[in-house]
């Protein structure tokens, strides 16, 4: 086979993000910040060597890599991803529903007035309350319609699903 020094790489590869109408994009230096209706998020992409631009007059974003290898090209993508669930985050906004499921002991969940934490009591008859405090921008808050169910929001994909995350693993039972 070829050695690592040989294999082919591609001179430069290119992706680009449409700009939905409303929405503001800026990037510098690998630094991207999106402005839509809900607010605006900013994230770095300092890890990657990419090049990143807004072209076409704020219509499209462009993400493109200069003789990158196979692993370096995956990144291409994935930037992509990020920007665009950004755009989503800034006019559509996420949200993540979570019931809970117990057998026996009916679970209290309490939410600050502020929306900001979640308390979690009587998980199992146990007399400990879970306190679970939400990322920032991530608000929580009970579904009028279903009972036992509550609603995560936010405009940052990752920071609802890791709040997600953080509730539920205050509730994993452990060694049983």
């Amino acid at each position: 086979g070829l050695s690592g020094a040989e294999q082919m790489k591609t001179l430069v590869a290119s992706q680009t993000v449409d700009i939905p109408d409303g929405i503001k994009v800026t990037a510098r230096c690998r630094e991207v910040s999106v402005t839509g209706p809900r607010g605006e998020l900013h994230r770095s992409f300092k890890h990657t060597n990419l090049d990143i631009q807004i072209i076409d007059g704020g219509k499209k974003v462009k993400v493109e890599l200069w003789f990158g290898n196979r692993k370096q090209l995956a990144c291409i993508r994935t930037v992509c991803s990020h920007i665009k669930n950004m755009i989503v985050g800034v006019t559509k906004g996420y949200q993540y529903k979570m019931r809970f499921v117990y057998a026996h002991f009916p679970v209290n969940v309490t939410i600050t007035p502020d929306k900001k934490c979640v308390e979690i009591r009587n998980f199992l008859g146990e007399k400990i309350v879970r306190k679970v405090n939400l990322l920032e921008g991530v608000t929580v808050n009970r579904s009028e319609k279903v009972k036992d169910e509550i609603v995560l929001e936010g405009n940052d994909l990752q920071k609802v699903s890791l709040s997600a995350a953080l509730i539920h693993q205050s509730t994993l039972v452990k060694n049983k």
